[in-house]
């Protein structure tokens, strides 16, 4: 196998390139959006012997979003025995639910998901909610024995 070398002009005009196009995509992220993380929720899962783990939630905001918040949970590793051929190793769920009150407004909904999560956890679970412009306090608490998490946050 031949390894091939940049020339150095086309190394500097590549490495100029990319500069160009980190600098590009962060002047045109949205003004004012906005990540607000919760606290973890810890939990007892299901599918497993005492299966247990913690469930992050986060919400996006933006002014582009017209009074719209997008709730994301992703669950951690879990910890555990399970059933199968790896019992160390096991794949357990808890349904999650994110409850939410826009104290503007008094309107209020939630955001319900079976989160599956593994020893390196969970895929993003992710759902848009109008809330409406105010300021929205957030409940997250799961079907099995947990420390519920509190939050809040504003939609512009």
């Amino acid at each position: 196998m031949r390894c091939v070398t940049m020339p150095k002009k086309t190394r500097a005009a590549a490495i100029a390139a990319g500069a160009i196009g980190a600098v590009t995509a962060i002047a045109s992220a949205p003004a004012n959006a906005q990540t607000v993380q919760f606290p973890q929720t810890s939990s007892l899962f299901y599918g497993g012997l005492v299966c247990s783990g913690n469930i992050r939630t986060w919400a996006d905001t933006s002014p582009q979003a017209h009074g719209r918040a997008v709730f994301n949970v992703q669950a951690t590793g879990v910890q555990g025995v399970g059933p199968g051929a790896y019992p160390f190793a096991p794949l357990c769920n808890v349904d999650t639910t994110v409850a939410w009150h826009n104290v503007n407004t008094n309107a209020s909904g939630q955001y319900r998901v079976n989160v599956v999560s593994g020893i390196y956890g969970s895929i993003l679970y992710a759902n848009s909610q109008n809330t409406g412009p105010g300021h929205i306090e957030v409940t997250v608490t799961t079907n099995n024995a947990s420390a519920p998490s509190h939050g809040a946050f504003d939609v512009p």
